[in-house]
């Protein structure tokens, strides 16, 4: 039997700002976006890893009760979420270009551990760090 993780979900508060801000802004391609009744399943993905979705989902129904969508979408206001990660190939070009584009970031581009890293949350608060991939020998 073949298993593997196809689609990763975040909260959003507006699939509509999501889609702005991972299409536009980030780069990334819709994947799925179809409608039943009032859930939207909406997908996207990076155009470099077409195995991979990452879902933009709004706490509610049918997966939750309006008190949990309401606690969720607060925690994901206030950055509670784990953070996920970025990889691009130069840190601090797409610091420059994504801060250029309006992007909120909570962290500098600052070397260590032998790469660069910088954070910065979409627009729904969630958090990403953006790490310079390592580079092989030349």
């Amino acid at each position: 039997m073949t298993q593997g993780i196809e689609v990763v979900g975040v909260y959003v508060r507006d699939q509509d700002e999501a889609v702005a801000f991972y299409v536009d802004v980030l780069g990334f391609k819709i994947h799925t976006d179809v409608r039943n009744g009032a859930y939207r399943w909406l997908t996207v993905q990076h155009p470099d890893q077409p195995a991979f979705q990452l879902g933009l989902f709004v706490p509610g129904p049918p997966v939750h009760d309006a008190a949990t969508a309401q606690a969720m979408a607060a925690l994901v206001a206030k950055g509670a979420m784990p953070a996920l990660v970025l990889a691009v190939d130069d840190c601090r070009a797409a610091y420059q270009r994504l801060s250029a584009a309006g992007v909120e970031f909570t962290q500098a581009p600052v070397e260590r551990y032998g790469t660069v890293d910088a954070g910065f949350r979409d627009p729904s608060g969630n958090g990403w760090k953006m790490i310079e991939s390592a580079r092989g020998p030349a």
